[in-house]
């Protein structure tokens, strides 16, 4: 796979080339993972994304915040924890799968928003070639969650999904989580829609 760089190498928005499996040509960009927030037994959760590219000492940032179900986020909660089992569960037999076939998850792109829902890519690695599978992006975090792999976004859905989140102090991970699920307390799931 050929990789240009837009930018320079620690910068996280890359730009891909058409390659064997995978054929993108738009510009992608990284993400992690601000926040899992968790609403209540029977409600959706907010899994709450940000733009590595920002810095968020200039006061702002965006914020992608995708609405999961209660087992989604079972999944991403235990990575989060680094929760282990007795015996494997789904994302966990997925990726032995996928090290018995000699692959990794390469990385997660999220390529489209469509009506408040989410599309995904995701990205194998094996044997030299990319292989790129459709994948809803809760599943596909999950595992890149796991594996240490990137996960991106394409930057026109980042337009077109991502909300500005302004601080009105320095810059404090831990106040900003708490300032965002109070935030999402007066939130549905129909406001992202």
């Amino acid at each position: 796979m050929r990789l240009r760089s837009l930018f320079p190498l620690n910068h996280s928005r890359i730009a891909y080339e058409q390659t064997m499996d995978f054929k993108y040509n738009g510009t992608m960009v990284e993400l992690k993972v601000l926040t899992l927030i968790v609403t209540g037994q029977n409600a959706p959760s907010f899994l709450v994304l940000q733009p590595l590219e920002e810095p968020a000492a200039e006061g702002k940032t965006r914020v992608v915040p995708i609405c999961i179900g209660p087992h989604e986020t079972l999944g991403i909660a235990m990575t989060l924890e680094k929760t282990k089992f007795a015996r494997p569960v789904t994302h966990d037999l997925m990726l032995d799968a996928l090290t018995n076939l000699d692959a990794l998850i390469d990385h997660v792109l999220i390529n489209d928003v469509k009506d408040g829902t989410f599309f995904a890519r995701l990205c194998i690695s094996q044997h030299g070639r990319l292989i790129d599978l459709d994948a809803r992006p809760s599943d596909a975090i999950a595992l890149a969650l796991r594996q240490g792999a990137k996960v991106y976004i394409d930057e026109s859905v980042l337009e077109r999904a991502s909300f500005p989140y302004l601080f009105k102090r320095p810059y404090d991970e831990d106040q900003i989580v708490e300032d965002f699920k109070s935030f999402l307390d007066g939130v549905s799931p129909d406001d992202f829609a």
